[in-house]
């Protein structure tokens, strides 16, 4: 690949600044993934909100984010990635601010729909902008420094998360958003320069087009199947807004494969990836695993602090040790798969995250961290390592070059829709709905339920990956992962090619 005009060399002014610009624009994103879940007992018990509120309050963001981050990485290739980046930056820290002033829960739910298209714009064009802006002798040093030093952050978000809410309010896991989005417009402003794809912007017939029309389709069906898991519970499984919503969803989900189909590779999806068996296979087991971690962070958050009586720092430091597994273990994990393929990996992590999980259940009022909890998340985070970097790795190394990016991309959004549906569903599940989550009774019998519909899919996830994963056709290099805890982010789009 050639060097970009006025390449960044590491060790510069320049390239530090553009560095810090890009490790605080995702550190804003790492650190709500990781606090948001630990606030939700305290901001429910405050607005008064339901299971449902509390659902949305998560699903709400991650419904954008999953729908839309492919479509703000090719707005950023198409009309400037430190553009697109700013203002994704400025739009979550308003967002951010909003939600840090909701008065009730419809007030929240919005300003988080809000929060996750601001982040649709922000996560893509955080990496885009490294990989657009270094020499590409110094482009893998950036990268592996962004990755690194962001998730330092993911580890400290508890920490500090915990320690705002217990000392301050839930509101200002919000509020610490606008000084880091000051500090990101400052530095990016001050040294990134701006880069976009030339072929993106190109006119005339060769002209690429937006898929819009895809985006919201698949924004619709996501939408349409989550609404009506979150409001079953309250209006009844036949009720006319839930049958309606999920026959909304469905004919969306068909409308988008058949818009996508017609576009070709044009599409913001195109279905021609699918054509590998691999490719598909691992997205569905992408959207299992995901779907198990995204599920039992939202349970075990409200858990540990309704029935165990933790307080909200507590509770953040004790999944700590699931990002410390994956910091220490992805690329150790990532060149284990590279020499014995994949399907071992993939197999052998599912199984000891779930008997993680099964130990988990257990917990009790009184538990000790030491021996009640940390086992447990130590298993799950140990789990998780085996999986993450094989699963990036592979996903890439499943299609042609070319479409590197749109892969990553799509299985970023693949985790997103798991943790997604997963928040969704359990809680109907396990028959926790109204203002259950505060009444210790009908929460450990959700909790416990809820850990083993995780587990389960995690089992199911490794019989999946022993019948049907094999080493992809050609070898991709060990990679970051693109997915963190708990939700992703797509560093593997180091590779792209022009797409988010």
């Amino acid at each position: 690949m050639t060097a970009p005009a006025h390449a960044l060399r590491m060790g510069t002014t320049a390239g530090r600044g553009t560095l810090l610009a890009a490790i605080l624009a995702s550190g804003m994103v790492f650190l709500d993934s990781t606090v948001v879940n630990v606030a939700l007992p305290r901001l429910g018990a405050e607005l008064g909100a339901t299971v449902a509120g509390l659902q949305w309050t998560i699903n709400g963001y991650l419904l954008m984010l999953a729908a839309f981050v492919l479509l703000g990485g090719a707005l950023g290739d198409r009309f400037g990635r430190r553009r697109i980046l700013l203002l994704g930056v400025v739009w979550f820290a308003v967002a951010s601010v909003l939600c840090g002033l909701a008065q009730d829960t419809g007030q929240l739910v919005a300003a988080r729909f809000l929060q996750g298209a601001g982040g649709a714009l922000l996560t893509p064009g955080s990496l885009s902008v490294l990989q657009a802006s270094f020499h590409p002798d110094d482009r893998g040093k950036a990268i592996g420094a962004w990755s690194g030093l962001a998730g330092v952050s993911t580890a400290l978000g508890p920490l500090l998360g915990g320690w705002l809410i217990d000392a301050l309010s839930w509101r200002w896991i919000f509020f610490i958003n606008l000084p880091l989005a000051v500090a990101v417009v400052l530095a990016a402003l001050r040294w990134a320069p701006e880069s976009r794809d030339e072929n993106a912007s190109r006119t005339g017939a060769g002209r690429r087009r937006f898929d819009v029309t895809g985006a919201l389709l698949g924004a619709l069906a996501l939408g349409g199947i989550t609404y009506a898991l979150i409001d079953a519970p309250a209006r009844g499984v036949r009720s006319l807004p839930v049958l309606l919503s999920v026959l909304v969803g469905l004919v969306a989900a068909v409308a988008f494969v058949v818009v996508e189909r017609r576009r070709g590779e044009t599409a913001m999806l195109p279905t021609g990836l699918f054509a590998s068996r691999l490719f598909s296979v691992l997205n569905v087991f992408t959207v299992v695993v995901y779907a198990a971690l995204g599920g039992f962070t939202f349970f075990l958050a409200v858990y540990l602090q309704n029935v165990v009586g933790w307080s909200a720092l507590r509770t953040g430091l004790a999944t700590v040790p699931m990002t410390v597994l994956l910091l220490l273990g992805s690329a150790r994990a990532g060149a284990l798969s590279a020499k014995i393929g994949p399907r071992w990996p993939l197999t052998v992590g599912p199984v000891i995250a779930a008997a993680g999980l099964l130990l988990l259940r257990e917990v009790r009022p009184g538990a000790s961290y030491w021996t009640g909890v940390l086992p447990g998340v130590a298993l799950f985070g140990l789990g998780l390592t085996l999986v993450v970097a094989p699963l990036t790795a592979s996903v890439l190394a499943a299609v042609a070059d070319r479409f590197a990016g749109v892969a990553s991309g799509f299985n970023n959004a693949a985790s997103r829709a798991g943790g997604l549906l997963a928040v969704a569903a359990l809680p109907l599940l396990v028959g926790l709905s109204g203002t259950g989550y505060e009444q210790r009774g009908a929460l450990t019998d959700a909790y416990r339920g809820a850990l083993l519909w995780c587990a389960g899919g995690l089992l199911a996830g490794a019989v999946m990956a022993a019948l049907l994963v094999h080493r992809p056709p050609r070898e991709a290099p060990p990679s970051q992962p693109c997915h963190s805890l708990p939700a992703a982010t797509p560093p593997a789009a180091a590779r792209r090619e022009g797409r988010g």
